[in-house]
């Protein structure tokens, strides 16, 4: 049974119904707020394990809560908004989203996005290797394999691979891909970035026209699943 406690920031009062009905009959503990000064002091006294917020608020942008929030906060936070144009998209995910959804949107697309974020962080230590369906990652060893078979990579391309592989579920910025794997004067070179998600297809995907585990989020970047 599920343990896991989520809070709620957000100014309309049907929202947070729907999300507490759907949220509870999936054995979520549910908290509330309908503001951004009492979600940061519920989720201060609660510390729940993932965090639905909306940008629109009455009091306080959602994106200067999370902002306060990542200050102390280290689970998942999940933004739910009305608002579906890249910058402000982008915006969340650099400044922490562990992930962004526009109203309005599929339950169970919601409850997947909720499932793969918590479990996500509840496994993030002392991780030596990682399964992603067909394919295994040996952190120690460096070693990819797909159906047990063994994948030549470059040192980049493994590199890229581990970095989504240790935020699968999650979408990354462009930015902040290029940051990690090549620094910051990288961060603007999507063109490189697409090479190089391009060659982990064509290496690790069955169909790489049509990619099961490199999901391209226009616009904004990529995910792993």
């Amino acid at each position: 049974m599920n343990k896991a406690e989520i809070l709620i920031i957000d100014d309309e009062p049907q929202i947070r119904k729907l999300l507490q009905i759907n949220l509870e009959s999936n054995n979520y503990k549910v908290i509330q707020a309908s503001t951004g000064k009492e979600g940061l002091a519920l989720s201060a006294n609660h510390l729940p394990n993932l965090i639905l917020l909306d940008i629109g608020l009455p009091d306080k942008n959602g994106q200067q809560v999370l902002t306060e929030l990542r200050e102390w906060y280290n689970n998942p936070i999940i933004i739910l908004s009305v608002q579906d144009n890249e910058t402000d998209i982008v915006t969340a995910l650099d400044h922490g989203a562990t992930d962004y959804l526009t109203k309005p949107f599929r339950t169970g697309e919601l409850l997947a996005r909720i499932r793969s974020a918590i479990r996500r962080s509840q496994n993030t230590k002392n991780i030596t290797s990682i399964i992603c369906g067909d394919i295994e990652i040996n952190l120690v060893t460096r070693q990819v394999k797909k159906n047990s078979e063994t994948i030549k990579l470059t040192s980049t391309e493994y590199n890229l691979l581990a970095l989504f592989a240790k935020n699968e579920g999650k979408v990354l910025t462009h930015q902040f891909i290029l940051k990690e794997i090549w620094g910051y004067s990288y961060q603007n070179e999507t063109q490189y970035l697409r090479v190089f998600v391009g060659n982990l297809r064509k290496k690790l995907e069955i169909n790489p026209n049509n990619p099961q585990h490199f999901i391209t989020e226009s616009g904004v970047g990529y995910r792993f699943q």
